[in-house]
């Protein structure tokens, strides 16, 4: 008979480790784990768009690790996962040439989120940080909204704003996230905002990477441009430690 293994808080499955407060307000983010229990095969792409950062042989299977789960900002495995860095702004995946120059919106707290092409129509919950400064994350609950965090600007402003969902759940099934990894480039994302206007994005990428070499810096870090990163977990499913080995991020500028 199988020893059953060692409880671990929400926070814990979905953070991994201690955030400190300094490098979460220089870095505007945090990565989490978003898919949990048993999984349901949401239809994510069997292949990431981008190749993902080389990691250790092995290193992606043990996401019950503290340190294999998505890294927070500073962890020190290299320059991209530095967003704390002033000058850290990374390429992104699929940003066009001039995007700097778009015109930005002003600063107006996201309330709704509209992906059409996968069906997904939710009210955002606002996200920020523990007191034990682990960051928070929406309810593993039938219905649950996703989560804008609250340290990265609003969508529409320039810079990276950072939204996050569940994939899905032994309990209750498909989540908000289920089939975030059917998008494509080209697919319209709208963003309600509480002064009464919609930030229209659209896709410009969607990637799939290993939890262990997650590349912080790159989907957390700052951005020229008005643009919006969508988190979820993906990738195949360890039974034994019941975690997903892969997250997979959307990223979308403004339309």
């Amino acid at each position: 008979m199988r020893a059953p293994a060692r409880r671990r808080t929400l926070s814990q499955d979905l953070v991994g480790r201690y955030v400190p407060g300094a490098v979460l307000a220089a870095a505007g983010a945090v990565s989490i784990v978003l898919g949990l229990h048993q999984p349901l095969s949401p239809p994510a792409r069997a292949d990431p768009v981008l190749p993902a950062p080389a990691s250790p042989s092995g290193a992606g299977d043990d996401p019950g690790r503290a340190d294999a789960v998505l890294p927070v900002p500073g962890s020190p495995s290299g320059v991209g996962d530095d967003p704390g860095r002033a000058d850290a702004v990374l390429p992104v995946p699929g940003s066009p040439a001039g995007a700097a120059d778009d015109p930005a919106l002003s600063r107006s707290v996201p309330t709704r989120l509209s992906i059409p092409a996968i069906g997904v129509d939710t009210r955002l919950m606002r996200l920020g940080i523990r007191r034990d400064r682990t960051v928070q994350v929406p309810p593993l609950s039938r219905d649950a909204p996703a989560g804008w965090y609250e340290r990265s600007v609003t969508p529409g402003e320039r810079g990276a704003a950072v939204i996050l969902g569940h994939v899905d759940s032994a309990r209750d099934g498909p989540a908000v996230f289920y089939r975030l990894g059917a998008l494509h480039p080209g697919d319209r994302i709208g963003v309600g905002r509480a002064d009464g206007s919609t930030a229209r994005f659209v896709v410009t990428a969607v990637a799939t990477y290993p939890k262990a070499a997650f590349p912080t810096g790159l989907v957390y870090g700052p951005a020229e441009y008005p643009a919006l990163r969508l988190v979820t977990c993906g990738g195949t499913f360890d039974r034994a430690r019941r975690s997903y080995r892969a997250s997979i991020v959307v990223y979308a500028r403004l339309a």
